[in-house]
């Protein structure tokens, strides 16, 4: 029951909003709280136990750590400054003992169920290098759904207690709903208790308006997912698999197709994902902002997947830089090499662990740790250079400004990107490497007019819809960047046109869409994940 399948689009999804909505203010949000645990045990059945534990450990160790500050405040009143910075010292430990311990459950049931066989694999191939007999057997465990995206927003809800962001929620239902809100369960967005909970909690009676906004959303959703992305599965999958049969310039535009179909694949079910909670009154935080239009890397991460950058960001990149260590290799480094040094030294100890763990989030494979540190070595290279790119621009001020050179920055990185995709799409480590070297020392564009279609599950058909789509997801990207909503002005527009955009819309996805003779269903990529 995928958000894209007539089954959630026709049946499951109608049914909730008519259930919320007549069941009044003070149900509705349990209305949600059972459709999130209907949708979350339809995918994963029993296992719906992971979820309920999550909530269980964040809701205890927050009202924990909650209980111990209030504790605390009440202690130290009447007491001289020196006893209140002991008693301070001794409660925070408290505190830290019960953020820890909440911390090694959460995360240490990640790590069980998605990357303990990883890491005994590998650390097996090290003992047979060492010729130690020690052998860490594979053990195989049933992983629920969406177990990345919840873990991280019960972390970040038990953190921000514990440095004072907010107050422990004494609603279990509450807590329960952050976390098991269906829309979100699957892909994400990951968000925070203060940013959606008291939404969910409302109850807010849906309106023509959050109705019919979201459903545009979701519509809009539906043409990226089913008729371009789905579009491009199978011509990916095939060259991705036979990586070793192509040229190198079949291999890079296989990579290119790979990039707009992880593109309008994730952007499109965050597009549904957003949709469907505004139909419920709720506003989700944005995960993606135009991010092929970045002049660099670090421009890209800003815009693509937002709120996973923005949780590696506040709860690994700040408390790694904030670090006593780091803050000593910094004054080391300021001592040794100046302020851009210490700059240098200090982002690079912050980013690394923000690179890595991005790159294991994706999954339990080198590739995707090759691609972590990639990103990792680009931004790098970026900080390092800063001095260079301050003078290049002091002395070509006209160049930088010019349109073409911003053209010149939104390819360059457009580039890059699509290598990072193709290490992230690659089957393991060496495909990777393979293919990397195919496309830098085997290209021949004549490879590209002499390919068989067919072989790869496409025709010339497939390929004008996926033009003329991504044409269109183009000009919808751009207007948005200038700040013009297409919502908002098929919405001021006459009721025949507003509704003739409507159907244009439905059709859409309906006669152009990757289903029927020929085509199989895709899986979300990122439910995976």
């Amino acid at each position: 029951m995928a958000y894209h399948t007539m089954l959630f689009l026709l049946v499951f999804l109608p049914l909730i909003l008519i259930c919320y909505q007549i069941a009044g203010t003070k149900y509705r949000p349990y209305v949600l709280l059972a459709a999130g645990y209907i949708f979350f045990a339809s995918f994963s059945g029993i296992l719906l136990l992971y979820l309920l534990g999550a909530t269980v450990i964040m809701y205890a160790a927050g009202l924990w750590i909650d209980h111990i500050g209030q504790e605390f405040k009440e202690k130290k009143n009447g007491l001289a400054r020196s006893e209140v910075k002991q008693l301070k010292k001794k409660f925070t430990g408290k505190k830290r003992a019960v953020l820890c311990g909440s911390l090694v459950l959460l995360v240490g049931v990640l790590f069980i169920v998605k990357y303990y066989n990883f890491f005994a694999e590998n650390l097996s191939a090290v003992f047979r290098l060492l010729t130690l007999p020690i052998c860490l057997k594979s053990i195989r465990f049933l992983q629920p759904i969406g177990i990345s995206f919840y873990t991280l927003q019960a972390v970040s809800y038990v953190v921000d207690i514990y440095e004072g962001k907010n107050r422990a929620e004494w609603q279990f239902g509450k807590v329960a709903l952050y976390m098991a809100f269906f829309p979100q369960i699957m892909e994400g967005p990951i968000s925070r208790f203060d940013q959606t909970a008291d939404q969910l909690w409302k109850g807010t009676a849906i309106s023509s308006e959050n109705l019919t906004m979201g459903a545009q959303r979701v519509l809009w959703g539906l043409f990226k997912k089913i008729v371009i992305a789905d579009r491009l599965d199978r011509a990916v999958g095939v060259a991705f698999l036979n990586y070793q049969s192509y040229d190198g310039a079949i291999l890079a535009l296989a990579a290119v197709a790979y990039t707009v179909q992880l593109y309008n694949e994730f952007s499109g079910c965050m597009d549904i994902v957003i949709g469907v909670a505004e139909m419920f009154g709720v506003v989700l935080p944005e995960n993606f902002r135009q991010p092929f239009l970045s002049k660099n890397v670090s421009e890209f991460w800003r815009r693509w997947h937002i709120t996973l950058g923005a949780w590696l960001k506040d709860y690994i990149f700040y408390p790694v830089s904030l670090t006593g260590w780091v803050q000593k290799l910094g004054t080391r480094a300021k001592a040794r090499f100046g302020k851009h040094g210490a700059k240098v030294a200090v982002s690079a100890a912050a980013l690394f662990p923000v690179w890595l763990l991005n790159g294991l989030w994706h999954g339990q494979h080198w590739n995707y740790i090759f691609f972590g540190m990639y990103y990792f070595i680009l931004i790098m290279a970026g900080i390092l250079c800063e001095p260079l790119i301050a003078l290049f621009y002091e002395k070509c001020g006209r160049l930088v400004k010019s349109k073409g050179y911003a053209v010149f920055q939104i390819v360059r990185t457009s580039v890059l990107v699509v290598i990072g995709e193709m290490i992230f799409r690659a089957n393991g480590a060496k495909a990777a490497i393979v293919m990397l070297k195919t496309v830098f020392g085997h290209s021949h564009m004549t490879a590209l007019g002499q390919m068989d279609l067919p072989s790869f599950g496409i025709d010339r058909a497939d390929i004008a819809i996926v033009l003329c789509g991504v044409i269109l997801v183009t000009v919808v990207g751009l207007l948005h960047e200038r700040g013009i909503s297409i919502r908002r002005k098929i919405a001021t527009l006459s009721t025949p046109a507003r509704w003739c955009c409507y159907y244009v819309m439905i059709l859409l996805p309906l006669i152009f869409g990757a289903f029927g003779d020929g085509y199989l269903e895709v899986e979300l990529i990122y439910a995976n994940f």
